[in-house]
């Protein structure tokens, strides 16, 4: 039966990179983020206050491109970041900010409740779990100037509001993978427990979390 996985996580999580290896044991159809230069970045990092909601608006509608997509594929897919989180995750931390007015967030939250009614939800949702020393070491690893400028309390306040999010999803099942303990990039064993519990899950197996055991075996 063809599968839809969402791989959900902060910033340099490495959500890019465990969606590739899943779908190369798998076989299954990577859907990463769409590729396209948002025109109100430039203002929006000038003036956050004024493009907010014009930026959001458009990397919501990119999202919502890539869900339909993908829903429209022939076979199994996993797709790098959901429109979910734009939404719930950084729409909102932008609205807690005080970055987007009261009257453009719920203008905003008002055209994805809307909109997504007529999304098919996923399967399975992956959320990758780690602290902000694990996700700051891995930005740097990656090299990507712009992201190494990224305040710590920013990553601290989108992992709270992910955990909001995924402790009351009730989309699909949600699979949660201890970003901070499993090394699925070097680790074959790491990334082979983790398609097993992919697997178990997809299957409505009740799934154990990820034991200390398991790690350190694996």
């Amino acid at each position: 039966m063809e599968k839809f996985v969402a791989v959900a996580g902060n910033i340099g999580v490495g959500k890019t990179t465990l969606v590739q290896r899943l779908c190369d044991n798998l076989g299954w159809t990577p859907f990463f983020e769409p590729e396209s230069d948002n025109p109100y970045l430039p203002d929006f990092y000038q003036d956050m206050q004024t493009w907010a909601f014009h930026s959001q608006v458009f990397f919501l509608t990119r999202r919502l491109r890539a869900h339909k997509n993908l829903c429209a594929h022939p076979g199994s897919v996993i797709q790098d970041r959901s429109v979910y989180e734009d939404a719930k995750i950084f729409a909102h931390n932008l609205y807690q900010q005080k970055q987007m007015s009261e009257r453009d967030y719920q203008t905003y939250q008002e055209l994805y409740q809307a909109l997504v009614e007529f999304l098919p939800p996923p399967d399975l949702v992956l959320y990758i779990k780690a602290s902000v020393p694990t996700l700051q070491g891995r930005i740097k690893q990656r090299g990507r100037d712009y992201e190494e400028q990224i305040d710590p309390a920013y990553l601290e306040q989108l992992n709270v509001l992910y955990d909001q999010w995924i402790d009351n999803i009730d989309l699909c099942p949600v699979l949660t993978i201890p970003g901070d303990n499993l090394d699925f990039v070097s680790n074959n064993g790491h990334l082979e427990l983790i398609i097993k519990k992919v697997q178990e899950k997809l299957t409505g197996k009740e799934v154990v979390v990820f034991t200390e055991k398991e790690m350190l075996g694996s």
